[in-house]
């Protein structure tokens, strides 16, 4: 054992599980925490922001890009409410997000008294949002409980987790043993007869399909050696964008997916919700589904798979290969088939102006590596939807929870952790400045993100929204915007502004040769709806009522 602060505690826990960076902010509750991130500069980056909601979503970029813990430290309070919006986000995710807080004096804890940053249980405020969160009483005892959280994070379903420690514990010094990172497993044994009866319904099917989200990432090769065996589409959510390349034509979106969904005779769903086939594309009659997930509760949501597997997806998929060896039938090539289909989607897609050619003229300046993070804009949909995707976790989503202001922080975080691939940010004006912010952060640090800020000047897809189904009674969604370029360079980073799809593929590239962070504004007007071509009839039959 060797005597330490609790602060030191903390960081050297990290510094053993893995952690080379930290996104956050100081104060005066952390003091001894950010005392011990001085002593280890060399060996843990900080990387401080403007806010604290801002340092949680660097944090969760950080996670989603890698698949590793993202980390973020902020005060209690006041400030860990502010990272509500991007754990919410990393809950929805899937992604491994630790977030370090304090708490006031040990001795005040739950007197009321209105200590600043006092909130009442800030561990139940929390608890809503993460799959774990605890509190440190001594330094001794930081070893064990970061242990417990890096357990919650990583062990079966990934999630975000909360961990706090009171000044005066940070600042305490005693004895204590550090603990070497746990090794986690795949999730419980596999039942062998589970897997071959999987291996015989979908070996026996004439035209199975494949469904992942982003629960499939770190099980690629076995997805794709599963995809080949069975000859199976793999539709793909906008999360799991990329664990086939779209360059291979058994890779489909989830608008092929549904065209798919009708004469498919049986389903393997891997690291999915799988909502909308579930729930809103209907069914004339029961469609045969095997369902891979490591978290059982979530393999039985929607409904119940007829064959459901509790196991990670790359040792599910594994074995389901070695068994898919035995039980297969003989099966013809569906290139031509899929390749067609793959074609009348983005034929449909394609013809929505500008959408499509904006789009296209950003994904004509990257390299297959680059990462795009979307936020919730209408261009940002389109792309997560058409751009062609090539490597996994290449195109980074809030997901289900549609948080706006998540993309440009985001970004930043996905670019720390990888300061040598490109980085591009799709954002509207809306969202955009829910964390603008964060543009000081991208020049002190050096994290050469390019932002493109699509600028209708409002809330557009609400206002459309209220256009098509409340017959254009528009309210609250006009917004007052700064001029973007202007505001770029008082930030001290270059700033463009580009009117036309050949504008905007020039100033891509304008941009990345800059080698430095960037903002592109590209004014656009009322855009076309996307969701016409997304929300389609059900394929198969009525949409069942829920």
């Amino acid at each position: 054992m060797t005597k330490m602060t609790g602060g030191q505690a903390i960081v050297r826990t990290l510094m053993r599980q893995g952690v080379d960076t930290i996104f956050g902010l100081p104060g005066v509750q952390l003091d001894n925490t950010f005392d011990a991130l001085y002593e280890v500069q060399d060996k843990v980056r900080v990387v401080h922001t403007r806010h604290e909601q801002g340092a949680a979503y660097m944090a969760l970029g950080y996670a989603q890009a890698t698949g590793k813990v993202g980390t973020c430290i902020v005060v209690p309070g006041p400030g860990v409410l502010n990272t509500g919006a991007a754990l919410s986000t990393a809950a929805g995710s899937n992604a491994p997000v630790l977030c370090l807080t304090g708490q006031i004096p040990s001795y005040q804890i739950g007197l009321g008294l209105g200590i600043p940053h006092e909130i009442r249980d800030q561990q139940q405020a929390m608890a809503g949002v993460v799959k774990w969160v605890g509190r440190a009483e001594t330094p001794a005892e930081a070893p064990q409980k970061l242990r417990e959280a890096f357990r919650a994070m990583l062990a079966g379903r990934n999630q975000p987790a909360v961990f706090e420690m009171a000044p005066d514990v940070m600042g305490r010094s005693e004895d204590v043993a550090l603990l070497e990172p746990e090794r986690f497993n795949e999730g419980p044994e596999t039942d062998e007869k589970t897997i071959a009866a999987a291996a015989k319904l979908l070996g026996a099917a004439e035209k199975p399909v494949i469904f992942v989200g982003s629960g499939i990432f770190g099980a690629e090769k076995e997805l794709l050696r599963v995809a080949e065996l069975l000859e199976a589409p793999v539709v793909m959510s906008r999360t799991g964008r990329g664990a086939v390349s779209d360059r291979h034509y058994l890779a489909q979106n989830m608008i092929g997916g549904q065209e798919l969904w009708g004469g498919a005779d049986a389903v393997l769903v891997v690291g999915t919700r799988f909502l909308a086939p579930a729930l809103a594309w209907g069914r004339e009659k029961e469609v045969k589904t095997v369902r891979i997930d490591i978290d059982p509760e979530q393999a039985i949501k929607p409904r119940p798979a007829d064959i459901g597997i509790v196991a990670s997806a790359r040792t599910g998929l594994s074995l389901l290969a070695e068994q898919l060896a035995k039980h297969n039938r003989k099966r013809p090539s569906r290139k031509a088939e899929l390749t067609q289909l793959k074609d009348e989607v983005h034929k449909r897609l394609a013809g929505l102006e500008p959408q499509h050619s904006l789009a296209k003229a950003i994904r004509d300046e990257l390299p297959e590596d680059a990462i795009i993070v979307t936020d919730v804009t209408q261009l940002a949909t389109y792309t997560q939807y058409d751009m062609p995707i090539y490597q996994p976790r290449t195109l980074i989503t809030p997901g289900y929870q549609g948080t706006l202001g998540y993309a440009y922080p985001t970004g930043l975080g996905a670019q720390v952790a990888y300061p040598d691939r490109k980085v591009v940010v799709i954002s509207g004006d809306g969202g955009f400045m829910f964390n603008v912010q964060e543009l000081s952060t991208a020049v002190a640090h050096g994290i050469n993100v390019v932002c493109i800020v699509f600028a209708d000047g409002a809330f557009g897809n609400v206002k459309r929204i209220q256009k098509d189904s409340f017959g254009g009674r528009n309210i609250a969604v006009e917004l007052h915007n700064p001029d973007f370029v202007a505001l770029a360079k008082s930030f001290g980073m270059l700033g463009l502004r580009a009117k036309t799809p050949e504008e905007l593929r020039r100033a891509v590239r304008e941009a990345f040769a800059a080698k430095g962070p960037a903002l592109i504004e590209v004014p656009v007007g009322e855009l076309p709806n996307i969701w016409k071509l997304i929300r389609r009839p059900p394929s198969q039959g009525v949409a069942p009522k829920n």
